[in-house]
């Protein structure tokens, strides 16, 4: 059994608070960024147009997460006071929604940079379990996307929070679980020249929403209403990308084998 009194605030200087939440989701960026310099670097694609992709890039993830948090998870409250989806400080993104807001962002790139979709999407991929992985641990520092009680002595008491019970430490399984997806990611994407462009886009979807779906009954509802069904509505959402990610995988295998790409 772990006790967790881990503070959100990193660290402050003067007025500004830096959270552990915001660090690690920076942080994972730019790794990403570095990450995906080595790929450009390597097809010898222009570095200077990776910087207006990151850009795009993390403006749709935080867009799409938001709005996603703000209008599937607790609609009511938000719908009542609009104002408040602005305030992203205080908390609340989707997976979900981040994931659209990226696919969206990266198509508006693509308008007016010339770049293959599949083969981008795959190198983006590699690093995005990475980061999600991150995202993960930064809820976990926050006390946040809590798990279920685990009514025995293993589990993460969150004392910061007034808690005196184990919890699962749901937010570390899908840390552990996005930072296997990596590596498997990126074993793929370094040693495995013969494959279709998408594959590794397709993976990504398909394993990372699998995890989601098998951890979701340790977690907490995160809604703020009941689906009265015994899937949560995190499972819910995460069926549409697993065949999601399914088709792609089908459908670049069927390219690969007609173009060799």
């Amino acid at each position: 059994m772990y006790v967790s009194t881990i503070d959100p605030t990193a660290f402050s200087i003067g007025p500004l608070t830096i959270r552990w939440y915001g660090l690690l989701f920076s942080f994972g960026f730019i790794i990403g960024y570095c990450i995906m310099q080595l790929f450009f670097k390597q097809k010898k694609y222009k570095t200077e147009d990776l910087d207006k992709l990151l850009v795009y890039i993390f403006v749709g993830t935080v867009i799409g997460a938001r709005l996603a948090h703000c209008l599937i998870y607790e609609p009511d409250f938000y719908l009542s006071n609009p104002i408040e989806i602005l305030k992203i400080w205080k908390g609340g993104l989707a997976s979900h929604g981040g994931c659209l807001g990226v696919i969206i962002a990266v198509l508006i790139f693509l308008k007016k940079n010339k770049y293959n979709f599949l083969e981008l999407a795959d190198m983006l991929c590699v690093p995005t379990a990475l980061v999600c992985s991150m995202i993960r641990i930064g809820n976990f520092c926050n006390a946040e996307i809590l798990g279920k009680a685990t009514n025995s002595d293993y589990g993460v008491i969150f004392a910061r929070i007034g808690e005196t019970f184990p919890r699962h430490p749901a937010q570390l399984y899908e840390a552990i679980a996005y930072f296997a997806i990596f590596v498997l990611l990126l074993s793929i994407y370094l040693f495995v020249k013969r494959r279709p462009n998408g594959l590794i886009f397709g993976l990504l979807f398909t394993l990372a929403f699998i995890a989601r779906i098998a951890i979701e009954p340790f977690k907490v509802e995160q809604a703020d209403y009941n689906t009265d069904s015994i899937f949560t509505v995190g499972q819910y959402l995460s069926l549409p990308f697993v065949v999601l990610g399914i088709v792609i995988i089908i459908i670049s295998y069927k390219k690969y084998k007609k173009t060799g790409k």
